[in-house]
């Protein structure tokens, strides 16, 4: 077991590989925890004897995404920094070319949601909720963010979940297909552990080339905008909304 801040690995002889999210109260994102994250999914990208990864949380919440009462506060390199990482991690979880399964138990709401919508199998308690809740806080949706939820969303969930910005219940998401399994707690990481240990035996190059092969135009899109963000100067990510909306949300 290796823990680094908000990150627990837990490597097993299967080559299941299981990462655990600890950030008390809510592992709530920030810069840091999201290139943390960023780096791990490297780490375990190249490690040959990692075959399948679970990623769960160790809190009654999977992540609530941003903290708003430090969010509020964000200064236009604050935001550039949390957008950046948000990319990179993100992108890393997205474009990951091993099986990786999210255990879900309790609320994954906005940029906590990213994490779920990126797996390849979803595995959710009843008591999980999945949410998008950015309109309520006054934010557009990065690039990024946006082009995942494009390829992991229906249509209809897509305009649900961002344009109401209310959470749905673990049967609505099951119904939709946003998840694919519901199961009990006691349960649930026994259960994703023994999905991931059936995707681990795959042949590991194939699998990527056909995980590619269903995200690669996203994938691309996102890359060519990181590229293009990175020769431009910073634009802010809030809006004259964002802060009003945010206290109001916060009270």
């Amino acid at each position: 077991m290796i823990t680094q801040n908000w990150l627990t690995r837990e490597d097993d002889m299967s080559g299941v590989t299981r990462i655990t999210l600890s950030f008390p109260p809510v592992n709530a994102l920030t810069a840091d925890n999201l290139a943390l994250l960023t780096n791990l999914m490297a780490d375990l990208e190249a490690d040959s004897a990692v075959r399948a990864v679970v990623l769960a949380s160790a809190l009654p919440v999977f992540s609530a995404g941003l903290n708003l009462k430090d969010a509020v506060d964000f200064d236009l390199q604050a935001q550039t920094a949390v957008v950046d990482g948000m990319d990179q991690a993100f992108g890393a979880l997205f474009s990951f070319p091993k099986p990786l399964i999210a255990a879900v138990s309790g609320a994954a709401i906005a940029g906590g949601l990213f994490p779920v919508l990126c797996a390849d199998y979803r595995i959710a308690t009843a008591k999980a909720k999945f949410g998008l809740a950015e309109v309520k806080v006054g934010v557009a949706m990065p690039f990024c963010p946006m082009e995942i939820a494009r390829a992991a969303l229906s249509p209809n969930d897509l305009r649900r979940l961002m344009q109401r910005g209310a959470a749905i219940s673990a049967d609505k998401a099951l119904g939709s297909g946003l998840i694919d399994e519901l199961v009990e707690p006691s349960e649930l990481l026994s259960h994703a552990h023994s999905v991931a240990a059936e995707y681990a035996q795959l042949p590991p190059q194939t699998y990527a080339e056909i995980k590619m092969q269903v995200r690669a135009e996203a994938i691309e899109r996102i890359e060519k905008n990181r590229a293009h963000r990175q020769a431009t100067p910073a634009l802010p990510w809030f809006s004259p909304e964002t802060r009003p909306a945010m206290r109001k949300l916060i009270r």
